[in-house]
């Protein structure tokens, strides 16, 4: 049976913002690594998309050494206690493991974790200086794709500055991944880390207005790294989008999280919703709303057009939410919010569904039943069906060129159609995991230094 870490009580939790795991338990964790065959030729380290060692760091493990072990992941994985939390494991590393011919693959995120949060006093006193190039880098977006760029390319030597929009650092994962799942503490002592290795980090600065790409050279950076995400929300296009008390999950979970508004009256930033809510949607972002609308005393439904089988959120955040009493609206297709004299939701149209054979995604078509609609009793709608990237800087820079989707074109080391110019993440795969949006900054990082180190060789 998998070793899972100890949760917190789910009458209790359902109460409060505070983490839901405890993590592992010095005991769980050796019970964990001692499971762990330490392949020679390891399938999990293949399926990371920022390459840990995995077995390596679980053998320092196994040994007692949590700060090694913590060592051994940073030198891939600049977020570890960011990614222990939140990363899908299940279909990367530990989808990988060998020991998923018995069902039981190695608790690789749970370990991540214990290493993080055992290891993390001596390894993160124990940063390493690189000798600085003078050469002057920006990365634009603090999210996970510009945090990795930035920590990577300080570790190269070059004097890196990250220019954030909001007046928080962190992206996505300061104000759209709740506390129960990612404690912003969490978030604030890995860019400690990353401002440890010399990165300077300027907040309240919007690239394309307060700057733009040619002032950044003009200042004299030698290059420019865009990981801007996914953030402009998705909407459905049915009749009644455009009442109070209909938001995109991008809204309510940024004035959740980064605004605090359940912390209200200690911060002053209410979030206006009713008692019963509809989250229209199943991925990840999906739950974390309908969780954090769960914490604040309401009844919510997910509204999702297919079964729970199709569901993208990862098993245990769907698991979680069960338990804590989100109910789920199966084969369910919203056709339209209904709105009361005042303009305010009063109730979601809907229509039941079948599957039918898959479509381009793999997953079975929801098809309509006949005369099945109905309406949900509900005075809050929340939709959460994904975001495409913002075109803001698109159309501040009229040099970039932005695909049909509108995420930003790049050639195979990641540049844009300016020279000096690299995107990676969101903004050029769409709305995708925080872990491969890292890949997509590491993999920055390298070409970066690449085209730098050609340039001086041009130059000479």
């Amino acid at each position: 049976m998998r070793n899972k870490a100890k949760q917190q009580d789910i009458g209790e939790r359902i109460k409060n913002f505070s983490e839901v795991s405890c993590g592992y338990s010095n005991d769980q964790a050796r019970l964990e690594t001692e499971r762990c065959l330490l392949c020679k030729e390891p399938l999990c380290v293949k399926g990371c998309p920022v390459g840990i060692d995995i077995p390596s760091f679980i053998r320092l493990l196994r040994e007692n050494k949590p700060e090694e072990a913590l060592r051994k992941i940073k030198e891939k994985n600049n977020l570890p206690a960011v990614c222990g939390r939140v990363c899908p494991q299940e279909d990367q590393c530990e989808g990988r493991c060998i020991l998923n011919k018995k069902n039981i693959p190695i608790n690789i995120g749970a370990l991540e974790r214990y290493a993080s949060d055992y290891g993390k006093q001596s390894a993160v006193g124990s940063q390493q200086s690189a000798k600085k190039n003078n050469l002057k880098i920006a990365v634009v977006g603090s999210g996970p794709a510009g945090l990795t760029a930035a920590a990577d390319l300080a570790k190269m030597g070059f004097l890196v500055t990250l220019f954030e929009s909001l007046h928080s650092a962190g992206g996505v994962l300061s104000y759209g991944i709740p506390e129960f799942r990612l404690p912003k503490k969490i978030v604030a002592e890995e860019l400690g880390y990353i401002q440890g290795l010399g990165v300077e980090i300027k907040t309240d600065i919007l690239i394309g207005k307060t700057f733009s790409l040619n002032e950044l050279f003009e200042k004299g950076y030698r290059a420019v790294f865009l990981g801007l995400g996914a953030g402009l929300p998705q909407f459905l296009g049915i009749p009644g989008e455009n009442l109070d008390r209909v938001y995109s999950a991008n809204e309510f979970l940024t004035r959740i999280n980064l605004m605090k508004a359940y912390k209200f009256p200690e911060y002053k930033t209410p979030i206006n919703i009713g008692k019963k809510i509809a989250v229209i949607g199943a991925g990840n972002v999906a739950f974390d709303s309908a969780r954090c609308a769960l914490r604040l005393g309401c009844e919510v439904s997910i509204v999702y057009r297919r079964t729970e089988t199709e569901m993208p959120a990862r098993i245990e955040e769907i698991e979680n939410a069960q338990e804590e009493g989100v109910h789920l609206q199966l084969l369910t297709q919203p056709l339209r919010i209904l709105g009361d004299d005042k303009g305010f939701v009063r109730g979601l149209e809907c229509q039941k569904m079948k599957l039918g054979e898959p479509d381009a995604s793999g997953r079975k078509r929801p098809l309509p039943l006949k005369d099945s609609d109905f309406v949900l009793d509900v005075d809050t709608v929340i939709v959460a069906i994904g975001q495409t990237p913002n075109p803001l800087l698109g159309k501040a820079e009229s040099r970039i060129k932005v695909n049909p989707q509108g995420t930003i074109f790049v050639d195979e080391n990641l540049m844009t159609s300016i020279p000096g110019v690299f995107a990676g993440g969101d903004i050029v795969t769409g709305a995708d995991t925080v872990i491969a949006a890292m890949g997509a900054g590491k993999k920055a990082a390298l070409a970066i230094d690449n085209y730098l180190k050609n340039q001086v060789k041009s130059a000479s």
